[in-house]
């Protein structure tokens, strides 16, 4: 069974008391998850080791950094290694978000390079993929998240690319309170499966988890978790609201 996992982007927000206090929160309520499902918290740099520590002792709740950088070490002012990730026992690292992408002009080729250095240092990426929304009016999203999984997966022999979440995000509804609807969450997750079994084989499309990332709530979380090729969610706004948070959980199928 492949994993079913909820997964927290807190993206540059909340101080590090608020973060603690919302990680409380949520791990006060001791919602147990089963073998298969998993909890996430994507967290800016300062605060891993504390929100480590409090989900260390909590089944199947884990820490992720939100990026890392391309090179194993070096005269990188103000950037983070994957080995310094490694040296934390962080296990997953957010790979390629959109707003990497678009802010910070990352390409295909640089996040080629940053999961090669996560796998390295035996550290999970959660790879973003999706589309803007000119591509998906033009009805080309399929073309273009095919080539994203091309040129920054397809290198990886079976056994690598066996390690990897891929979060699909439509762009377009990232932060805008748009949602794609269950039918277009579950037509592009089983063509990401399709296209990655098409590369590899069914084995290995079966094995890895596909999230939605994209205007993930409380209110929307059960439907959308309940389309076959959907496997949770890389969730935004909604993670920064325990009773939200908690919601999107329990909705893990």
């Amino acid at each position: 069974m492949r994993k079913q996992i909820a997964a927290a982007n807190w993206k540059m927000n909340l101080t590090f008391k608020e973060g603690e206090t919302l990680l409380n929160e949520i791990l006060s309520a001791n919602v147990a998850l089963a073998p298969h499902q998993q909890a996430i918290f994507a967290v800016p740099f300062p605060y891993l080791t504390m929100v480590k520590s409090l989900t260390d002792e909590e089944k199947n709740y884990f820490v992720a950094a939100q990026n890392c950088y391309n090179k194993a070490s070096g005269a990188y002012t103000g950037e983070v290694s994957a080995a310094m990730l490694q040296s934390l026992n962080i296990r997953y690292c957010v790979i390629g978000h959109s707003e990497r992408r678009e802010y910070f002009n990352e390409t295909n080729a640089i996040l080629a390079e940053k999961v090669n250095i996560c796998l390295a240092n035996n550290i999970i990426p959660i790879f973003c993929c999706g589309e803007p929304l000119s591509v998906r009016e033009e009805g080309k999203q399929n073309d273009f998240v095919a080539v994203q999984l091309k040129e920054s997966l397809y290198h990886l022999p079976a056994e690598d690319i066996k390690k990897i979440i891929i979060a699909y995000e439509p762009i377009w509804a990232i932060g805008t309170g748009k949602t794609a609807s269950t039918e277009q969450a579950q037509e592009i997750h089983a063509y990401l499966r399709s296209n990655i079994e098409a590369q590899y084989d069914s084995e290995v499309a079966n094995t890895i988890p596909i999230l939605y990332g994209g205007s993930v709530k409380a209110s929307n979380a059960a439907e959308i978790f309940a389309s076959p090729d959907v496997d949770g969610g890389l969730v935004g706004g909604a993670s920064l609201k325990a009773d939200e948070f908690l919601a999107i959980i329990k909705a893990l199928q």
